[in-house]
C-alpha cells in the first residue's frame, strides 16, 4: 500500500511538473509574439490602422439613421458591387431596389445619390439653398496649385480643335490653325487629362486620397498639370508684350490691364498662378463637353441615316447653303429636338460634380445631415421613364410636339439644375446648334467600309464624362 501511494503522488508531481513547463511555454510563446511585434514597429502601426479605419468606418456607419442602401464593407465600402466601367448602370439599379434616395459608400465615404427627374429638381431647386454647396474633389483640389474627303476619319481631334478655338478667342483673341503644334499639343494634353481624371484608379484615389503618391496617375495628372500651367503662361507672356489697355483682346488682356492697376495691392487676387489656373479650368471646362457631344451626334447621325436625311431636309428647306445664324433655332424644330436628344440619350456627365449639404435636413423622409457629399444622379433624370416616353431609345419626338414643334421638357438636365448649373450652358447650347448644323448642312456621315450601321457601337466610355467608343465616320461632301 505504502508504495502505491508513492507512485500516485509521483505521478501528480510529474502531471505539475508539465503543466508548470507547458505554461512556461506557453509564456514564452507569448512573450515570444510580443517581442516580434516590438521588433516590427511597422507591423505594429499597421494593426493599429486597420483597426482605427475600421472603427471609424463603422462610427460614422451607425452615425445617423440615414437614407438605406446596399450593405458596405469595411474600408472598401460598396466598391466592390460597382461596375467600375459603367457605375451608373450600378447605381440605376440601386435606385430600383432602394428608392430615388440612397447611400452607397465610397470606400469610407458616405454618399448620398439623389435619383430621378422629381427628387433631383425637389433638391437642387426648391432646396438650393441646403444642396447647393460644391463638395471638393481631391485631385481637383490637388491640380489646382483637315478635309478628309469621304475617307474615314476619327473626329475626335477635329471636333476638340475646332471647340478649343472657340475657347481660345474667349481667351487670347486668337485662334489656331490646325496643324500648329503648340495648339495640338495642349489639346492632347487636356484630352489626357479627361482620360485620367475619369480612370477607376484616380475615382479610388479620390475615396482613399492618402493614398497619393502610390497612384501612378495620380502623378501623371501633376505632370500634366504643369506642362499646361507652362504653356499657358507661355501664351500670356506674348500678349503681354503686345498688350494695349485700350483695346482688350480677349480675357487675358483684361485680366493683365487689372493686374497693373492693382500692383501693389496686398492679397489681390489678380495675379499669375491664379491667371494660369482659371485660363486652364476655362479651357478644360469649355472644351470637352461640347466636343464630345458633337462626335456623339455625328455618330447618331450615321447610326440612323432616316434621321440624317430628315434634318438635313429642314436645313436645305429653310435655311438654303447660307451660313446658319443662332436666330435660325426656332425655325428648326427637328434639327434643334435631335441636338436636345443626343444630349439626353447619351448623359455626358452621368452624375455631374458632388454636391455637399450646408445645413441637416430630412428630405423625402430621410435625415440627412450637414456635410454629407451628394451625387445628383443626372443620368437617371434623362432616363426616368415616368417623364420620358422611350428613355432607352434615340427617339427626337421627345422634344416635339402634336404639331411638330418643338417642345421643352423640365427633365431634360444635362447641365444639372440649381445654383450649381453650368455656368457655360448659353455658349454650348450655341456652339452645338452652329457646329452640328453647320457639318450636317455640308457633309452626309457614314460608318466606314466595311462596317455596318448596327455595328456602330453607342455603348459608350465613362470617364470623368461618357465617351463614344474609339470609332471612325466617313464625311461626304453634299455639293
Amino acid at each position: 500500500m505504502p508504495e502505491k501511494k508513492t507512485s500516485v503522488q509521483s505521478s501528480k508531481q510529474a502531471r505539475l511538473r508539465n503543466g508548470k513547463d507547458t505554461a512556461q511555454n506557453s509564456l514564452k510563446g507569448q512573450m515570444g509574439f510580443s517581442e516580434v511585434l516590438l521588433s516590427s514597429p511597422g507591423s505594429v502601426l499597421g494593426l493599429v490602422l486597420v483597426l482605427l479605419l475600421v472603427y471609424w468606418f463603422y462610427k460614422d456607419l451607425n452615425s445617423d439613421a440615414g437614407p438605406p442602401g446596399p450593405k458596405p464593407l469595411p474600408v472598401l465600402g460598396n466598391l466592390l458591387q460597382l461596375n467600375m466601367k459603367r457605375p451608373y448602370l450600378t447605381l440605376l439599379k440601386f435606385s430600383q431596389q432602394y428608392g430615388s434616395v440612397f447611400t452607397v459608400w465610397m470606400g469610407p465615404q458616405k454618399v448620398v445619390v439623389l435619383a430621378g427627374y422629381k427628387t433631383v429638381k425637389e433638391a437642387l431647386v426648391n432646396h438650393a439653398e441646403v444642396f447647393g454647396d460644391r463638395d471638393a474633389v481631391p485631385i481637383f483640389v490637388e491640380t489646382q496649385d483637315k478635309n478628309c474627303q469621304g475617307k474615314p476619319f476619327d473626329t475626335t481631334e477635329m471636333m476638340s480643335c475646332a471647340v478649343s478655338n472657340i475657347i481660345c478667342s474667349l481667351l487670347y483673341g486668337n485662334r489656331f490653325q490646325y496643324d500648329d503644334s503648340e495648339f495640338t499639343t495642349i489639346i492632347a494634353s487636356f484630352r489626357r487629362n479627361m482620360q485620367l481624371l475619369g480612370s477607376p484608379s484616380i475615382q479610388i484615389y479620390n475615396w482613399f486620397p492618402w493614398l497619393g503618391r502610390l497612384v501612378p496617375n495620380r502623378n501623371e495628372i501633376f505632370k500634366q498639370r504643369e506642362q499646361n500651367k507652362s504653356q499657358v503662361l507661355k501664351f500670356v507672356r506674348k500678349l503681354r508684350a503686345t498688350l494695349n489697355p485700350h483695346m482688350c483682346r480677349g480675357f487675358v488682356d483684361a485680366f493683365l490691364v487689372q493686374q497693373e492697376k492693382e500692383k501693389g495691392v496686398p492679397n489681390s487676387p489678380f495675379h499669375e498662378e491664379n491667371l494660369a489656373q482659371t485660363v486652364i479650368q476655362l479651357f478644360f471646362a469649355g472644351t470637352d463637353t461640347t466636343a464630345t457631344t458633337l462626335r456623339w451626334a455625328l455618330l447618331l447621325m450615321a447610326k440612323y441615316p432616316h434621321i440624317q436625311d430628315q434634318v438635313r431636309e429642314e436645313i436645305t428647306r429653310l435655311i438654303g447653303a447660307r451660313q446658319v445664324q443662332v436666330e435660325d433655332r426656332k425655325d428648326l424644330p427637328f434639327t434643334d429636338a435631335v441636338i436636345h436628344e443626343t444630349q439626353r440619350f447619351v448623359g455626358i456627365a452621368p452624375f455631374g460634380l458632388p454636391h455637399k449639404t450646408t445645413k441637416d435636413i430630412t428630405f423625402q423622409g430621410h435625415f440627412i445631415k450637414k456635410g454629407t457629399t451628394i451625387w445628383p444622379f443626372l443620368f437617371s433624370v434623362l432616363n426616368d421613364e415616368s417623364q420620358w416616353e422611350n428613355p432607352n431609345s434615340f427617339y427626337p419626338a421627345h422634344f416635339l410636339n402634336k404639331d411638330g414643334k418643338f417642345k421643352k421638357k423640365d427633365a431634360f438636365m444635362p447641365f444639372s439644375a440649381g445654383r450649381r448649373v453650368c455656368l457655360g450652358e448659353g455658349l454650348a447650347r450655341m456652339e452645338l446648334f452652329i457646329f452640328f448644323v453647320t457639318l450636317i448642312q455640308r457633309f452626309r456621315f457614314t460608318a466606314q467600309p466595311g462596317v455596318t450601321e448596327e455595328e456602330l457601337d453607342l455603348t459608350g466610355n465613362v470617364g470623368l464624362s461618357r465617351d463614344p467608343v474609339e470609332h471612325k465616320l466617313c464625311a461626304i461632301p453634299c455639293f
